[in-house]
């Protein structure tokens, strides 16, 4: 089959037909005489332009790979030059190691696990003031390593090895110009925060909560309570007051970090009073004015009158497990699981960063996430301790001005979650904008969507993206990219250097798809829960592996393709993502219990069938006593969880139904939902009409209404 484009197709993109006239032959001749790999690489760096329409990009990508088997995976969008790879933190290993291919190169690091973390540590020139008598001690199995024997440390005098004068970060908040600080001007600040600490009288060990955006002012709070040998309580600035106060008993939190309020988008949203509502402990308070708009509390202290004088401060060395930072996951039950991080766990952010994302020195490095997410605080070491710069935008992400910001703070790594690119894509809002200083993108938090990859690609120039899978009990990813391999939109291509996986399916049998189990150990990977017990958690009821390794549950299911790379499909738990945060179903029906209108209910999230962010699917018995509309309804519900849990968690839609399945014990059968739920949406798509609003079903056998979709 002859490949050709029309003229009339690109008319329909938007593209001028003076330029369209011109495009066309260049196109046509490519098309005709190229193989599909080399044509879309001669489109993408001759021909394609950011500024040209998205669909122009999508129309010659589909037309490249009309006779692509689909079957084999999706085609790669980018392969890296002889030069690039060269230019690569991972060839600079394999060249010191004598290794030739990235397939061996992952062999060794999981085969000699203790080395590969040892010469990462070389690396990185992580600071001891007492070195390691042994790398790790698996004396009591894989399932406790002690990492580091003898060691003592502190992790934050190793985000400072960069020059004193180069640029640690650079940021902007909404409606202000572009600043910088200096390492040495964020060390000084850090080593202020730390003396303030010590001035209020606070120990070693002592918990300290943050709940604040994610500012040049909260990293040096971040690192300055850790460089004091205290503990970060981390809070997102999005929580209710309900869950302030629930991470603040599960830490035992002595002190909160928090801010007057937060300006986005011209309006000034509240913090302080959910933090008071939150009954929390004495507050240290930061304003964008330079007195708080809020009077405190007796107890409570202003920046300005918390902040030492004293620029000076020696790190408190400590023990390679003790904590630094409490964060929060998902859990099975109401409670989030209360995740600690120790010392070692910033090395797995930063040798994450180096190998996959290819830090380097001199390298700015932005990603919209928050303290209270384990990306924030992987976007503190993962720029410091790689001698790189870190870009905050105080403000929303969704807008053009952060697309202004990228540009304008010449960003080399960029980082997304997929919703964010989605409604950059249906907004069209960083259309013509300059980020050719991008050399690479990251994306986690959600499944992926192949077009919105496609689409943030060209707004680069087609720049690659790593895929980056992870967890919090994690302290990075185990499954990800690289800049060695070909980029294929929303996959992954290897498991993170020195780790590994196993994909096993419903029998405990590998196959190509099923539930991703881990194959310990790793620095970063958790050995303790606060709240829950771990072993139950990760490791009972897992097989052992053919190395005799116990295997760790994570909860991703997985599915290898037939050219070896991977997708996430989403979870095999009730554990769900959304907007890029991790949340149980329990947490949701929780939340929503108060309602009256509502009997009971279940919350599921499953992925578009084209793959992409998944979406929050309520099934509700409603109360017979209840006069609202589905609508109403669903409205009601989205305000409870906006107030009780997350703003940013939104309703995508609401099932009304007799009843709930359940199992013998009681259990409310979640993936029998889904199962329905993608059974109706396929009969939607087919024009089978279901029940009408507020008809109500038995679900015995399984039948509900599928409203508004």
């Amino acid at each position: 089959m002859v490949k050709q484009v029309l003229l009339g197709q690109i008319l329909q993109c938007g593209v001028a037909r003076e330029t369209a006239i011109a495009l066309l032959p260049q196109i046509n001749q490519w098309l005709a005489v190229l193989p599909p790999i080399e044509c879309w690489q001669h489109l993408t760096h001759h021909l394609l332009k950011p500024d040209y329409p998205f669909s122009l990009h999508q129309l010659l990508y589909e037309s490249t790979f009309a006779d692509w088997d689909f079957g084999q995976g999706l085609p790669p969008v980018w392969l890296p030059s002889a030069e690039h790879i060269q230019a690569t933190n991972i060839a600079a290993l394999m060249r010191n190691l004598d290794i030739h291919s990235y397939a061996e190169l992952h062999r060794w690091s999981i085969g000699d696990r203790a080395t590969f973390w040892h010469v990462m540590i070389q690396r990185l020139g992580i600071r001891f003031r007492q070195p390691y008598t042994q790398l790790v001690d698996l004396s009591q199995g894989a399932e406790f390593p002690q990492w580091l024997v003898n060691a003592q440390f502190n992790i934050v005098e190793s985000c400072f090895q960069a020059q004193g004068n180069a640029p640690a970060i650079v940021f902007q908040a909404e409606d202000s110009s572009l600043g910088r600080w200096s390492y040495q001007e964020l060390h000084a600040l850090t080593n202020r925060v730390a003396n303030g600490l010590v001035n209020l009288g606070f120990q070693p060990g002592d918990a300290i909560a943050i709940d604040l955006p994610m500012t040049a002012e909260s990293v040096a709070i971040y690192l300055g309570i850790i460089k004091a040998g205290c503990v970060v309580v981390s809070i997102a600035d999005s929580f209710a007051a309900t869950e302030i106060a629930t991470r603040l008993r599960l830490a035992r939190a002595k002190a909160i970090f928090t801010q007057d309020c937060i300006q986005r988008c011209g309006k000034q949203l509240p913090l302080y009073a959910k933090v008071i509502e939150a009954k929390a402990p004495v507050a240290i308070v930061l304003s964008r004015n330079v007195v708080p708009v809020v009077e405190l509390r007796s107890e409570d202290l202003s920046w300005t009158d918390f902040l030492s004088s004293n620029a000076a401060f020696d790190a408190v060395p400590t023990a390679p497990t003790a904590h630094t930072n409490i964060l929060f996951s998902s859990g099975t039950t109401g409670d989030p699981k209360a995740i600690p991080w120790t010392q070692t766990t910033p090395i797995k952010c930063a040798v994450d960063a180096h190998l996959h994302q290819d830090i380097h020195p001199g390298d700015v490095v932005a990603w919209s996430t928050n303290l209270g997410w384990m990306m924030g605080p992987w976007l503190i070491y993962a720029s410091l301790i790689n001698r790189a710069t870190i870009a905050l935008y105080d403000g929303a992400p969704t807008t053009r001005e952060y697309g202004q910001f990228i540009q304008n703070a010449q960003v080399t790594m960029l980082g997304v979650v997929p919703g964010l690119v989605s409604t950059w894509k249906a907004t069209n809002c960083m259309q013509g904008l300059n980020w050719s200083a991008i050399r690479a993108f990251s994306s986690t938090g959600e499944c992926s969507n192949p077009q919105d990859m496609l689409f943030l690609m060209s707004l680069a120039a087609y720049k690659p993206i790593i895929e980056y899978c992870g967890g919090t009990e994690i302290g990075g990813g185990y499954i990800t990219g690289t800049l060695v391999q070909p980029c294929t939109p929303a996959t992954f291509t290897t498991p993170a250097l020195g780790l590994d996986l196993v994909i096993l399916d419903a029998d405990d049998r590998p196959a190509n798809k099923g539930e991703g189990l881990l194959i310990p150990p790793s620095i970063g990977l958790s050995t303790e829960l606060l709240n829950q017990d771990h072993h139950q958690v990760y490791f009972a009821n897992t097989p052992h592996s053919l190395l005799l390794s116990p295997l760790r549950h994570h909860g991703d299911y997985l599915e290898q393709m037939p050219n070896g790379y991977y997708r996430v499909c989403g979870r095999v738990d009730d554990t769900m993502n959304l907007g890029g945060i991790k949340v149980s179903s329990a947490e949701i029906e929780q939340a929503i219990n108060p309602v009256e209108e509502i009997c009971e209910a279940a919350a599921i999230a499953l992925s578009p069938p084209e793959g992409g962010p998944s979406q929050l699917i309520i099934y509700a018995v409603i109360a017979p006593h209840t006069q609202k509309t589905q609508t109403e309804l669903k409205a009601l519900l989205q305000k409870t969880i906006a107030q009780r849990l997350n703003p940013l968690f939104k309703i995508r839609d609401l099932v009304i139904v007799e009843a709930l399945p359940r199992t013998a014990s009681n259990k409310v059968m979640r993936r029998v939902l889904r199962d329905q739920y993608r059974s109706l949406t396929t009969d939607r798509h087919r024009g089978i009409v279901h029940p009408s609003e507020n008809h109500q079903i038995a679900i015995d056998p399984i039948q509900v209404s599928v409203l508004q979709l």
